[in-house]
């Protein structure tokens, strides 16, 4: 089902439409300050595997990331050091992922990988759904395979295509080309992995 969305001011009502799916396990493709992706409750581990099976990955090997909605949360899911919170808070909401070793509060289905990464996309619609849904949305980019940029752009060609394999698509209007910039913060100086949308402020 495509469901239209305006960034500036969500549908409340569709919000929460949006979230209760989400809870029941469903999967959604929404937009963020990048590019359109495909995302689900992190606590609902059948979900995940849905998503990772339909992007043909391993969940335990896939790079997976949390959208969050702010800081705060980020700190129940990742450990934070003080150099390392004040270079988010720099740069969060934003087009960067950060890598980040997790903390003991990662669903069961993380616990084998050591490390998550993290978004807050500075995006209306990607915000009022992880708000309403009160923790982190698991987040895959949605990019296509045989790389035709309509597909991962317009939101009507892209329930075209996907429509039958989630419950909702998100209308947040045309989206990106260019990935958000990943940053690990895992070893003692930052680095970037791949320079995206854009430049990091130190």
């Amino acid at each position: 089902m495509l469901i239209k969305l305006y960034e500036d001011n969500p549908n409340v009502k569709v919000i929460q439409k949006i979230a209760n799916a989400l809870r029941e396990g469903g999967l959604i493709i929404y937009p963020t300050d990048t590019v359109y992706a495909i995302g689900c409750d992190i606590f609902h581990a059948r979900a995940v595997e849905k998503i990772c099976k339909l992007k043909q990955e391993d969940p335990r090997k896939a790079n997976l990331s949390f959208i969050c909605q702010d800081l705060s949360q980020v700190s129940e899911f990742a450990k934070v050091e003080t150099p390392t919170y004040k270079l988010l808070k720099r740069n969060l909401p934003g087009p960067f992922t950060f890598i980040l070793n997790g903390s003991t509060k990662l669903p069961r289905l993380f616990k084998q990988k050591n490390t998550v990464g993290i978004r807050i996309p500075d995006n209306g619609i990607a915000a009022a759904i992880v708000a309403e849904l009160g923790n982190p949305l698991m987040s895959m980019s949605l990019h296509d395979q045989d790389n035709l940029d309509e597909y991962s752009t317009d939101p009507e060609l892209i329930d075209e295509r996907y429509g039958n394999c989630v419950d909702l698509v998100i209308d947040g209007g045309i989206g990106g080309t260019v990935h958000s910039t990943i940053v690990d913060c895992t070893a003692e100086e930052p680095l970037i992995l791949r320079q995206g949308k854009g430049e990091i402020q130190w």
